[in-house]
Formats: C-alpha cells, sequence, structure tokens
C-alpha cells in the first residue's frame, strides 16, 4: 500500500466540493507537494495496534491531522511573512489566508465525531498560544515553531490508536515527537525515516489485549 497516495487522495476528497474553482485548485497544489507525514503517522499508529485493520476505516481521521497540519502551517507561513505588505495586491495573500482556513476548518469536520475530536481542538489552541509567545522580544522562535508539528505528531497518534479501540501510550508520543528537528532545519521528517508500524512503541496490541481477555474469561469460568 502507498501510504502517501492513500493520504494525499484521502485529503483531496475531503475538499472535493469547495468552491470557488481557483480556491480548490490553489488547496489541491498545496495538497500534491506536501509533505504526508502527519497522516502517514496516523495510518501506521491504527496499524500498530492492529495489524489486521482496514485502512479505509482510518483514511479519514489521517486526511483530518494532515488538513489540521497543512493548514496551520500554512497561517504560520503567513503570519512570518506577512505578505500583505510586500505588495498593493492582496489577492493571493487573501486567497492563501482563506485556504488555510478551509483547511482546518475541514480537518476539523473529519476528525468531530471521533476520539481526536479534542486533541484537535487543542492542537489549535496552542498553536495560537505559541504564535502569540513568539512576538515576545526573548522568544525561543525555533522551538515555538516546531511545536506545531509536535502536537500534530501527537494528534496523529491519538487519531490512529483510537480508530482501532486502542490508547496512545506516553512512549508513543515522546518516540514520535522526538522525530521533529529541534533547529528549524526542516519542519517534519521525511517518510522514508518514519518509523514502520511494527517499530512504533505502543503498548498491547489490540490483539494481544484481546487475547488476555479471553484467557480471563476461560480462567473465570475455569474457577466457577
Amino acid at each position: 500500500m502507498d501510504e502517501v497516495a492513500t493520504c494525499r487522495r484521502a485529503a483531496r476528497e475531503a475538499l472535493a466540493d469547495i468552491y470557488p474553482d481557483r480556491l480548490r485548485d490553489d488547496i489541491a497544489s498545496r495538497l500534491a507537494a506536501a509533505p504526508m507525514a502527519p497522516g502517514v503517522v496516523t495510518l501506521r499508529c491504527a496499524r500498530a495496534c492492529d495489524d489486521d485493520v482496514d485502512v479505509e476505516s482510518v483514511v479519514d481521521r489521517a486526511a483530518g491531522v494532515q488538513l489540521i497540519y497543512d493548514g496551520l502551517r500554512l497561517t504560520r507561513s503567513l503570519a512570518h511573512d506577512e505578505p500583505w505588505t510586500e505588495t498593493d495586491d492582496h489577492t493571493q495573500a487573501n486567497l492563501d489566508s482563506l485556504a488555510a482556513t478551509v483547511l482546518v476548518s475541514r480537518g476539523f469536520y473529519l476528525l468531530a465525531r471521533t476520539d481526536a475530536a479534542a486533541k484537535a481542538v487543542g492542537t489549535v489552541r496552542d498553536f495560537g498560544r505559541d504564535q502569540t509567545d513568539r512576538r515576545q522580544p526573548d522568544a525561543d522562535t525555533t522551538a515555538l515553531d516546531a511545536s506545531l508539528e509536535r502536537d500534530v505528531f501527537e494528534l496523529a497518534a491519538v487519531a490512529g490508536t483510537t480508530a482501532v479501540g486502542a490508547t496512545p501510550t506516553t512512549e508513543l508520543f515522546a518516540q514520535l515527537t522526538g522525530l521533529v528537528p529541534t533547529d528549524g532545519s526542516e519542519p517534519l521528517p521525511a517518510v522514508e525515516t518514519l518509523p514502520a508500524a511494527t517499530d512504533l512503541s505502543i503498548g498491547a496490541t489490540a490483539s494481544e489485549t484481546a487475547g488476555r481477555a479471553d484467557d480471563h474469561v476461560r480462567q473465570s469460568a475455569t474457577d466457577s
């Protein structure tokens, strides 16, 4: 399975009804070039917990995480570059601002009825706080900017594991956030460098948990 293509397709399909055409085409162009690490991590976290999971049952969650990240990443870029100050023609800047809003809101929509909804809200809230703190004269701007990628990887962990009835471990959070560069060199690791599903620190898998539950039931029946 091509995880990158799967995530990109799901993200694109989630935005198929966006109009006007120029806005939809602009977003589609961004998605075509966007790093798909958040979506891929979501899929791998689900597969790490349950190797038999139907990826199509998780792909909307992966798209939701991906869209929220792409929208916040674009918002961060606009806040830093302030394109409105560079030219009298604000058309593209306004279109980019609208695209960022659409990406985040559609990502919210995809996660709204999942166990990752609260984490998604927290991710956006923390992003706003960090970007506000970034304006302080003594702010560690590199660390504050990287917090978005760390939070999004945590969101991916929640969205992926809860899709199969599991819970993300603190070790999984630490493993994923540790992948984010701290020197500002690259916002996200390349998909090729991400841990495989079998290498993620997820604790007990769904099948192992079910097996222990069956053993407990059998033991209880024997004891009675």
